[in-house]
């Protein structure tokens, strides 16, 4: 990378920075991730996140490891469905591999050599009994012994943790009142921590790929579903097992108030890309309606809709605004914001004397194009015209008539457009003009 990419990257990272500074994430990741040989640098990267200001809760699986342990021992692992039956020789098992990889885990975030990532880290972890379990019981006709479900999460003493600038680690274990011990899914108890502390964002590192999941109708968007997207997917019989297994706890995690749920692979890189660039690297399960909206702008857009059409203007698509233009003209624009970005906009100016309204400056960001967002625009605009009593919208155009056709829109000529708007109409410019009857 050279110096301009670097400064690029950079400045690009920013505004995540600044948001998620004193943030509250989960990270969850399963056994599989530590016996991968890039596991280290998956903590390391977790830590860069906790060096940024994020507040940590890292919740880690031991599938794997427990079942190597049983199988040392010439046990076999029992499972229905994909929870496992935990008799007393694989709690045990249970209990030894997870003791075991916490120590790992807890020695790799300890790291603080000038020669590595970690060079100059200084990361206090804590622990506790801070889950109260209680036995799944018997299950499709099997008990299930003591394989446990969250009961409750101590919240309180977690924050408390995290306030001093804390790491909090919890592995996949509960506690019952009565002092059993009980194996959890380290998915269900990542889901019921974010949820009972609050948490701004729950991450899971998953062994598959999330950000290739597809709805059977496409949304415009690859890495992000809104949380009934998400309901719909789930219904459908296009995952696998392990998917659904994640799928569903996401949708756990919002229906338990946490907003944003992201599911990214092991790439290299993929935890931060997902978090500190605008279209991240995996898939984000969002349940608040701000994520993506399409709204009427307001002062606070002007500097967005001004980069949004600086490409625009430079190409001649679209006539060059002034920034006190377009402040002026604000209140008549109408933007989809994509978070806190302007990703399209245009607007509506109305003749009233001829009953018409000029549909303006329609513009959609380069990265979001061909999802239908400019038709979204367009339905909102006549939406609005019919409100104000107008009869017809025309726009002017040099690049794209045939979007217009397209959307219900006639050729005309010039002497068609209202008397006032003929006056300003730039023959040198030679636009070709577009009418629809509302």
């Amino acid at each position: 990378m050279n110096a301009s990419d670097f400064v690029s990257v950079l400045r690009g990272s920013a505004p995540y920075v600044h948001a998620h500074n004193g943030s509250v994430f989960v990270v969850a990741f399963g056994g599989e991730a530590a016996e991968r040989p890039d596991f280290e640098q998956l903590l390391f990267d977790i830590a860069l996140l906790h060096s940024l200001g994020v507040k940590l809760v890292l919740v880690h699986g031991v599938r794997p490891q427990i079942d190597a342990r049983m199988k040392a021992r010439n046990l076999s692992p029992r499972y229905v469905g994909d929870l496992r039956v935990t008799d007393r020789a694989a709690l045990d098992c249970v209990k030894e591999a997870a003791g075991s990889l916490r120590m790992d885990i807890e020695a790799k975030l300890s790291t603080s050599l000038a020669s590595t990532s970690m060079g100059g880290a200084r990361i206090r972890v804590a622990g506790g009994n801070w889950v109260t379990a209680r036995p799944v019981g018997v299950r499709q006709g099997v008990d299930h012994l003591y394989t446990g479900e969250v009961r409750r999460v101590d919240a309180e003493s977690i924050r408390r943790e995290l306030e001093q600038d804390r790491l909090a680690l919890l592995s996949p274990i509960g506690y019952s009142p009565t002092g059993e011990i009980f194996n959890l899914r380290a998915e269900d108890l990542a889901t019921a921590v974010a949820s009972a502390i609050g948490a701004d964002k729950l991450v899971f590192v998953t062994p598959t790929e999330p950000a290739q999941w597809r709805l059977a109708e496409g949304t415009g968007d690859v890495g992000q579903l809104s949380q009934a997207q998400g309901e719909q997917l789930l219904a459908g019989a296009t995952l696998s097992a392990i998917d659904r297994t994640y799928l569903s706890a996401a949708l756990a995690a919002t229906r338990g108030g946490v907003t944003r749920v992201h599911l990214v692979g092991h790439q290299d890189g993929a935890l931060l890309r997902e978090l500190y660039t605008r279209d991240g690297m995996g898939l984000m399960l969002y349940a608040d309606a701000e994520y993506e909206a399409t709204r009427d702008a307001s002062i606070e857009d002007v500097g967005g809709v001004l980069a949004l059409i600086a490409p625009l203007e430079q190409q001649g698509v679209l006539v060059p605004r002034s920034r006190e233009q377009l402040e002026l003209e604000i209140e008549r624009f109408n933007v989809i914001v994509r978070d806190g970005l302007v990703i399209a906009c245009c607007a509506l100016i109305p003749f009233t004397e001829d009953a018409a309204g000029e549909l303006a400056c329609v513009a959609v960001h380069a990265d979001y194009r061909r999802a239908g967002r400019a038709a979204a625009l367009l339905k909102r605009v006549e939406a609005e015209a019919r409100a104000q009593g107008l009869k017809r919208l025309f726009s002017l155009t040099t690049h794209t008539p045939h979007w217009f056709i397209e959307h219900g829109f006639r050729q005309a000529t010039p002497e068609e457009l209202p008397a006032q708007r003929q006056k300003l109409y730039n023959y040198q410019r030679g636009s070709l003009v577009l009418i629809k009857d509302l």
